[in-house]
């Protein structure tokens, strides 16, 4: 019975240890999990929409650490896990624009008068800003609205996928490229 034990002992770690090693299949993981991970991101996030940003961030994630992800077993935890965290920082990204964008159209709409001279002046200038921004080459671009916007280095960093150290020099560059153009168009015009 001493050899048997010990056989059957053998047989159960081997089987025990292919299982663990054996990870699930992306595709796989999608078509099992995804109503799941939406469900969960709708429920958190309250949005259809944003849920399916949510859902698609999940699986980002997924395919990116496929090989880090826990077994079969433990992989729907983790989806979920990672779908919370996601949810929750999309509404909090949500949240802080929302807020942005109330603030500055109370600002305008408190500032403005109908003075049809200064539109003029104003929708031209807004013209020239918008083609000298468009001369802008990416992604400082792109790091230049976002931090006039009032995001910070990192989080430009994080919605960009570029690395934060790069962040105020891509900013200072766009900020001379911006004024040079500026400048030229309004010297043309």
């Amino acid at each position: 019975m001493h050899g048997e034990a010990k056989i059957l002992s053998g047989v159960m770690a081997q089987t025990a240890a292919q299982t663990a090693s054996e990870k699930i299949e992306f595709d796989e993981a999608f078509t099992l999990h995804h109503r799941t991970v939406f469900r969960v991101a709708r429920g958190v996030v309250q949005d259809a929409a944003l849920a399916e940003d949510v859902t698609q961030e999940v699986f980002i994630r997924l395919y990116k650490n496929l090989d880090s992800v826990p077994t079969d077993d433990l992989l729907k935890a983790w989806l979920i896990r990672v779908t919370m965290n996601v949810a929750r920082n999309a509404l909090r990204g949500n949240f802080r624009a929302t807020a942005r964008d109330d603030a500055f159209f109370k600002e305008a709409e408190a500032n403005y008068t109908a003075e049809p001279e200064l539109d003029y002046e104003r929708k031209t200038e807004i013209e020239e800003v918008r083609k000298a921004l468009a001369k802008v080459k990416e992604p400082m671009r792109s790091c230049l609205m976002l931090k006039e916007q009032g995001m910070s280095y990192k989080e430009i960093a994080v919605t960009l996928g570029l690395n934060e150290t790069s962040i105020g020099t891509f900013v200072a560059r766009a900020r001379k490229e911006f004024l040079r153009f500026y400048g030229k168009i309004g010297i043309k015009q």
